[in-house]
């Protein structure tokens, strides 16, 4: 694992633990969550590298009584440095 592996994989689980927060504490009936990542890297010419962004897909499965309230929990993305391109999935279930 690199140290980008390892950065890619910290932002995952924060969005994951901060999803599952959010999901609680606004009363969406939560059935599952899945979430793939990637980090987009750029080479500098001094052989250092900076993340350019991140992309986090994940997919949940909510009760159908709960999808007017899913977007609030993915507003903490914006105190991220790096661009974080966040692809939602809802999937609902009666």
């Amino acid at each position: 694992m690199t140290p980008e592996d390892a950065f890619v994989a910290a932002l995952n689980m924060c969005f994951q633990l901060m999803f599952i927060w959010a999901t609680e504490r606004l009363k969406i009936q939560l059935v599952s969550y899945e979430c793939e990542a990637e980090g987009h890297v750029i080479d500098l010419l001094d052989r250092t590298s900076n993340f350019e962004r991140t992309v986090l897909r994940p997919t949940t499965r909510v009760k159908a009584d709960s999808i007017e309230r899913v977007g609030k929990p993915l507003e903490w993305a914006s105190s991220i440095k790096p661009a974080i391109l966040i692809e939602l999935t809802i999937e609902t279930e009666p």
